[in-house]
This record gives structure tokens, sequence and C-alpha cells, in this order.
């Protein structure tokens, strides 16, 4: 009998699950227990090797408890949401055997078995970097593998959806859909892959965390502020979003990066647009967000022909879509140029990730960013402000694979001893 607390065992699991950036944008629900969106939703997924959620599950009869850690700290799980997606995964478990380490789980223990859980995010939590998105996917991906679930990704995200809505895009890579669906219980509102990571590759992401800071609004009132005092978000979901979801699906498929520019910045300034709509109105972006739109701006409109795209979630932070690499030094050149970092910061943690892009900028320290000359685009009227320090740092990406388990025990954050945090 498996739930026997004179046993020793202790049964783990560690996975690695990415995060999402959306495209199209999901702002607002039907159903606020079950998360059900009120419009569609597209994502791409962001390379997990430069932010990702790692987290191990582990399972025992000696634990008196489910207990949580996030980022090294315990945190409560009596929440709705974690409580959702224990119950959801914990009646879809099917037995296991270990004959080697004398382990044998029945479905039924499942109900009595309790479990540690110890999380990590290698980028600022609840600061709209998609945190939760990458937490719950990877907290319910990680769960399914524990107790041997047998279903598939689709049915995984629903639950995953429940815990926080765009956490259902993270358990895919590449470019990504939320079906908003149309059942009441919400068995439809699923994620679905459009494509996977490796069919537009050329695509470099460049984020530009302007605060690292949790945000003043949480996502979730803010959506239930808008869902009950914007006109806008009715017009936006009803009228909108369903014909920007196909011309998104069919610039992803077409590689057409114009198209795809051209809706990206549209949908973030309208969500944005929503947010001031709300009352009492809600401001996620900053000044130097707004300095960073208008780079972008100037810069594609003096191409003739979009050459990055941008897209802010719930925060201050940019993400900046580039056509493809050489865009991608372009953009960093004048990022850097208009957003140097004070002069006592190491380069080295001013631009992480993808470090590479700083040689094609030809950037080695920063006596080379002082030396940066002005964009062209600026020539002609007064060069911009420089906004030193208004950048904390900036991380260097692309387009992502979904989780993937870990099968190297050192990487695990749980004991395998005791099942506490290391």
């Amino acid at each position: 009998m498996a739930a026997d607390s004179s046993q020793k065992w202790i049964l783990m699991t560690t996975a690695q699950t990415p995060t999402n950036i959306a495209v199209i944008k999901y702002w607002g629900k039907r159903d606020e227990a079950l998360i059900l969106a009120v419009n569609d939703s597209i994502s791409v997924t962001l390379d997990p090797q430069h932010l990702c959620t790692t987290t191990t599950v582990a399972v025992s009869p000696m634990f008196q408890s489910d207990r949580m850690w996030l980022n090294g700290k315990e945190i409560s799980l009596s929440g709705g949401r974690y409580q959702n997606c224990l119950r959801e995964i914990r009646s879809r478990a099917s037995k296991i055997e270990d004959e080697k380490k004398g382990i044998k789980i029945t479905k039924k223990d499942w109900e009595k078995l309790h479990v540690h859980i110890a999380s990590y995010n290698n980028f600022p939590t609840a600061a709209g970097l998609a945190s939760s998105a990458a937490g719950f996917a990877c907290l319910v991906f990680s769960l399914a593998k524990l107790m041997n679930v047998q279903e598939d990704q689709g049915k995984l995200s629903a639950i995953a959806r429940q815990g926080s809505g765009s956490a259902c895009r993270s358990l895919y890579g590449g470019f990504v859909k939320w079906v908003m669906g149309n059942e009441e219980n919400g068995s439809d509102s699923i994620a679905v892959q459009l494509q996977d990571e490796k069919h537009w590759d050329e695509l470099v992401i460049i984020i530009a965390v302007v605060s690292s800071r949790q945000k003043e609004t949480s996502s979730t009132s803010g959506m239930r502020d808008s869902v009950e005092t914007s006109l806008l978000l009715q017009h936006r979901a009803k009228e909108v979003v369903p014909k920007r979801i196909i011309e998104m699906e069919e610039a992803i498929k077409n590689r057409d990066f114009p198209s795809f520019a051209r809706l990206t910045c549209a949908d973030s300034n309208q969500f944005h647009a929503v947010c001031l709509d709300t009352s009492p109105p809600i401001f996620y972006m900053s000044d130097t967000s707004h300095r960073i739109i208008s780079c972008v701006e100037k810069w594609n409109r003096s191409e003739g022909t979009p050459q990055v795209a941008y897209t802010f979630d719930a925060g201050p932070n940019a993400v900046l879509i580039a056509r493809d690499r050489k865009v991608a030094a372009n953009l960093l050149q004048r990022l850097l140029y208009y957003f140097p970092p004070h002069s006592d910061t190491d380069l080295n943690s001013y631009v992480i990730g993808d470090k590479s892009i700083l040689g094609d900028v030809g950037v080695e320290e920063m006596k080379d960013v002082e030396a940066l000359p002005p964009p062209p685009e600026t020539k002609d009227q007064i060069p911009a402000q420089k906004q030193r320090g208004a950048v904390s740092y900036f991380i260097c990406t692309r387009p992502g694979k979904g989780p993937v388990l870990l099968s190297d025990e050192s990487q695990a954050l749980l004991n395998p001893e005791s099942g506490l945090p290391k």
C-alpha cells in the first residue's frame, strides 16, 4: 500500500517550461472561476534557455501536506487556482509501479498522497513577463508526468488554463493559439500549436526590461475592471480580434513579416487603449515604454517597411521582434544608443540571453556603447536625448520549444532524501 507513512521512498520529476508573449492579446474573462477568455489569442513561445520556469514535484508517504516553494520562499497552496490544478491532475492520475525502488501507487492512493513542489523562474516574477504562464504550465506538466496522467497536451492545456489563462499557451513551442471555445464547462477552451519553433527561425526577440518590480494593478483585477467598464473591450472582442486572428494565422503561416508586425503593434496598442478605457484607468506602460515605441515607429517608417514589431503585456517591458538577425543587431545598436546603462554597469549583466548579438553590433565594453553613432533616421532632427539607466537590462532571445523533462537529477530543486528544497 503506497500511502503507508512507514515507507521512506520519494518519487520526483523535474521539468522546464517556457514563457510566451501574446501577439494577439488575451484580456478579459467570460468566466472568472474557469478562466475562460472573451476572445481567442495567439502567442510566440520564447526560448526556454533564456526565459523559463523549472519545477520539481515530489510525492512520498512521508509528506504530511501539500507544500510549495517559489524562488526559494514557501508559499500557500490554498488559493483556488492551485487547488483547481492539483484536483484536476489528481483525478486523472494512473497507477505507478517501480519494482527497483519498491514503489507501488494505485489510482486510489493518489487521493491520499501529498506532494512537494519547488519552482524557480529565471526572470522577474509578476513584472509583466508572463511568469505565471510559465509557472502554471510547468506545474501542470510536471505533476502530469509524476502522476502518470495519460492525457495529450491539449487536455493538459485546459487544466493549466485554470491556473493562469495564458499558461495554456506555454504547453507548446513555436506559435500557439488559445481557442476561447464555446462550452460553458470550458472543455473546448484549449491551446493548439499553429507552427513549431523551426517554422520561422529567422526571428530574433529582444526584451527591454524597463522594470522588474511587481506591477501596481494585477492582470486579474485589471481584466475584471475592463470587462465591467470598458466599451472598447466589448467592441474589440466581438469585432476586431476575430478578424485579426485570421490575418495573424495567415501572416505566421506565410512568414509575412510586414503583416505580422502591423498586427502585433496594432493589437498591443489596442490592448493598452482598453486599459485606458477602463474605470479607473490602468497604466501599465511607462514613459520609457512610449519612447521605445517612438524609436521603433520612426525607424520602421524611415525604412519604408517594418523591421521590428513591438508588443507590451500588462507591464512596461517591451518585447521587440526583429525580422532577422541583421535587423536585431541594428535594433540593439539603437536601443543601446538611446538607453545606455549607467557608467558603472557591467555590460555582461546589461545584455543577457544570447549575448553573441553584441558581437554583431561591434560592442565589447562600455566605451563601445558610448561611441555608438546616432541612428541615421535622427539626422534631420535634433538627436533624441539619451535616457541613461531607464532600462534595467535587455534579454536577447528567439522563438523556442515547449516543455521538457529534465532527467539530470542535479537540476532538481528538491532534495531526493528529504523532499525539501536544496
